[in-house]
């Protein structure tokens, strides 16, 4: 099971998964490819014209450019392990490549979104998205990621279903254990958490005995 997986709460679903857009990986191919081909020309040409150190040249002049190599690997890395998704519950950022950091808004508590997007952005599907939230962080910032148009209908579309979701009849119109049934298909359905399933379980148990 990988990482995101692991993520994921019981009944819990990815239903779209993005990254930034390739067009980001732009600059740091061009600037370390750039620097890396610079060095490497470099020492071909020291060892032509300096053949009596034509060795330590080339050893020395390898060296350096494997750092800007190794800086372009690391942009890709990034880049590849940086995950943005929307799930059945939350809207989910994943970072890091070794040191991982999650960050997950509640669709039931998102207040708006905003999305934004230049020309180049129209013409190449990337664009910023924000999305408002109650918490006190209040804002959540996905820069240049692929998609956006989907990512947004997406989190909004599911976040409607969650808003629509069926109601609970209320204790006088039907008993206690089919209003428990009810929670448990609401559960199985990914449309409760395990935490909201066992406190309006505990609800009802409390009302029955009342």
């Amino acid at each position: 099971m990988g990482y995101i997986e692991q993520l994921l709460g019981a009944n819990e679903r990815i239903l779209f998964q993005t990254r930034q857009h390739p067009l980001v990986l732009l600059r740091p191919m061009l600037g370390y490819g750039i620097l890396a081909g610079a060095l490497i020309g470099l020492t071909i040409a020291s060892g032509v014209l300096f053949p009596p150190f034509t060795l330590p040249l080339m050893t020395a002049g390898m060296a350096l450019a494997m750092i800007p190599l190794m800086l372009l690997l690391r942009s890709l890395l990034r880049w590849w392990n940086e995950v943005y998704m929307v799930t059945t519950r939350r809207v989910v950022q994943v970072e890091g490549i070794l040191n991982k950091s999650v960050f997950d808004s509640s669709l039931e508590k998102v207040n708006d979104v905003v999305l934004r997007q230049s020309f180049w952005g129209r013409l190449f599907n990337y664009g910023d998205i924000e999305i408002l939230t109650g918490s006190e962080i209040g804002v959540n910032r996905l820069n240049r990621i692929a998609n956006p148009l989907r990512f947004k209908q997406v989190m909004l579309d599911q976040k409607a279903r969650l808003e629509e979701r069926p109601g609970l009849e209320s204790p006088r119109e039907g008993d206690v254990e089919s209003l428990l049934a009810q929670l448990e298909a609401l559960r199985r359905s990914g449309l409760l958490s395990d935490r909201e399933f066992e406190e309006k379980r505990q609800a009802l148990l409390k009302r029955r005995e009342s």
